[in-house]
């Protein structure tokens, strides 16, 4: 950018007018002055030459009109002045300073150009400042695109790196708070990396490499789930864990919130196999954990986040998903079955409490496509099951006073069309045994 001893607007040493003019009517005079023009713009330097035959005179001036849009008046006003004395791109802003571009590519005004693209491609920008650069930047040319770099698509390679960097991090014990703060933003955006919207996930489901190092960290988690309720377990039979079970408490929340957050990336993986296999494991344990750290209103989120991490387990298993054995699938139906229920019976009492005054704790509930997908994931795991074991089933629920939830009457009904119709339907294999 050039400084020189004329003034912009000076009338009295002007030679030249600039003539901006807009489709809208708009029509802007500036005195300047040819020889600081045709120095800092091609654009001036050619119409001011020579070989320009048409440039119209003006009294005893020369008159230069120069077309723009409305909204780029005040961004070509800017340019010219910044032909005369030099000042920092910063003064504009990041969206000033794009407007100021624009208008120096447009003049020929590589110096002003070259100041902009530099404190564009450096400040940082606001959300709306990306959607204006997105729009104006690739039209000026491809000595400007280096100011896209950051928007650019990722090579695979680092959002590899960052993603199983993050994942180590979501999965590790946190006691201090700025680990926890991390610890909660990772999980949020590993989430947010894998989530298919209008755009591609990040990560791909069938990615190898990716899917090896989750299953370790996975592991190492559930490895230190077991430890905590091995422990709990085992304090408890030697003595009963009075006074401690309010430190327990947060880790056994915390444990549980990291496992049913694991479930939601690993459905995203199509990795849902081994959080199955392990749940089905430690499903007595989860609950008898619950029932001895801090028993009813006290555990209450803890428990709902339990059902939770049990409905994503039982779905994956009604749909076919991950294939287990007859009795895994009993077990599972039956642990899941009561513990829902007096969770359920917990909950309507907490809502009582407080109608009446009773409760000063704040509610928690699950949505309620939780308890829906839960109870339709049993029904359909129940009806997978030998006609004996769904008799037991149906008749403990028949049995209880909180039958209403988990509602099995579409189970109920099945059963009894099947044991009604079974000797009918299956008499064929009667005859098969006769003449064998």
């Amino acid at each position: 950018m050039r400084a020189g001893r004329n003034n912009i607007g000076d009338q009295a040493t002007s030679d030249v007018v600039v003539r901006l003019r807009t489709p809208e009517g708009r029509d802007e005079w500036l005195y300047c002055h040819s020889a600081v023009l045709a120095a800092g713009s091609t654009y001036f330097a050619d119409r001011l030459s020579d070989a320009w035959p048409t440039c119209q005179i003006l009294g005893s001036r020369y008159c230069v009109e120069v077309y723009c849009q409305d909204l780029d008046l005040s961004s070509h006003v800017t340019a010219l002045r910044l032909l005369y004395a030099g000042e920092p791109c910063s003064r504009f802003g990041v969206r000033g300073a794009l407007g100021v571009l624009q208008a120096a590519v447009n003049l020929g005004c590589a110096q002003i150009a070259a100041a902009c693209r530099g404190y564009i491609e450096a400040a940082p920008w606001e959300e709306a400042d990306e959607e204006e650069i997105l729009r104006t930047v690739p039209s000026l040319g491809a000595q400007y695109e280096c100011i896209l770099a950051r928007l650019r698509p990722i090579d695979p390679a680092p959002v590899t790196s960052i993603f199983l960097s993050a994942f180590r991090h979501a999965t590790r014990s946190s006691a201090a708070a700025p680990a926890r703060e991390l610890k909660s933003a990772a999980q949020e955006q590993l989430e947010y990396m894998l989530t298919e919207d209008d755009d591609a996930p990040l990560i791909a489901p069938d990615n190898v490499d990716v899917k090896a190092q989750v299953k370790d960290c996975v592991t190492g988690l559930l490895s230190r789930f077991s430890d905590f309720l091995s422990s709990i377990l085992t304090k408890q039979k030697v003595t009963p864990l009075v006074g401690e079970d309010r430190k327990l408490q947060p880790e056994l929340h915390t444990f549980v919130c990291d496992v049913c957050w694991v479930c939601q990336v690993l459905s995203k993986l199509e990795m849902m196999k081994c959080i199955v296999l392990y749940w089905v494991g430690v499903s007595s344990d989860v609950v008898e954990a619950v029932e001895v750290v801090n028993p009813g209103y006290d555990c209450l989120k803890t428990s709902l986040k339990v059902v939770e991490v049990s409905a994503k387990v039982l779905e994956a298993v009604a749909f076919g998903n991950i294939v287990l054995p007859t009795e895994k699938r009993r077990h599972m139906v039956n642990v899941w079955i009561a513990f829902a229920r007096t969770t359920k019976t917990l909950i309507a009492q907490a809502d009582r409490d407080d109608e009446d005054g009773d409760c000063e704790t704040p509610k928690v509930n699950l949505d309620n496509e939780v308890w829906q997908g839960l109870e339709s994931a049993i029904v359909s795991i129940v009806l997978t099951l030998p006609s004996n074991s769904q008799a037991e089933i149906l008749s403990e629920w028949l049995r209880s006073k909180h039958a209403r939830y988990p509602d099995l009457t579409e189970a109920f009904e099945a059963w009894c069309y099947r044991s009604k119709v079974a000797k009918r339907r299956l008499s064929f294999l009667s005859d098969i045994d006769r003449v064998s």
